[in-house]
């Protein structure tokens, strides 16, 4: 239900200025992601089944992600985790930046009841972001310019980050 929800209401036909790019390959998911974190200003909120290592820990966009928190001291990353034991098994290295960048990358594990039904997603402030319906495809959407799309998604986070398992005890889980 939550996942019709959030998928619903898109249509790339209302983007206010038509800038959405369709992704359907591994390389155009990477680059789309790179783009939108690099876009962000403050705020980036990865919503994500296991932190794909494919996706989030390659070297440019770990850069990307240090550039953003030490460039500006109130810029922070919110990573939602659906199962984080695969990338402790994996030994992600986005979660060695997070262990090094405390104070400015926050984890939490996502309730049970929103673990697996919303897809992935990553948002850049309130503007940019990369939509994937389904965890197990690389078929999306991603957008540099569409606030509202951004702030609904953002919205949704939100309510998920609010139900979710506090960043301690997500440290303790991946020391």
């Amino acid at each position: 239900m939550v996942q019709t929800q959030v998928v619903s209401t898109f249509s790339p036909l209302e983007s206010s200025q038509n800038t959405v790019t369709i992704l359907s390959s591994l390389p155009e998911v990477r680059e789309a992601s790179l783009k939108v974190a690099k876009s962000a200003q403050r705020l980036l909120s990865i919503f994500t089944y296991d932190l794909e290592s494919l996706v989030y820990a390659e070297e440019p966009f770990l850069d990307a992600i240090k550039r953003l928190v030490l460039a500006r001291s109130y810029a922070k990353v919110r990573v939602l985790i659906a199962d984080p034991s695969r990338a402790l098994v994996d030994n992600n290295r986005f979660l060695a930046l997070a262990r090094r960048l405390t104070s400015c990358i926050d984890l939490r594990t996502m309730s049970p009841d929103y673990s697996a039904s919303a897809g992935a997603f990553l948002v850049a402030d309130d503007k940019a972001l990369v939509y994937r319906q389904q965890i197990n495809s690389w078929n999306g959407i991603a957008d540099l310019n569409d606030p509202a799309m951004a702030r609904h998604y953002l919205n949704f986070f939100d309510e998920v980050w609010q139900t979710g398992i506090q960043e301690s005890q997500v440290r303790q889980m991946l020391m």
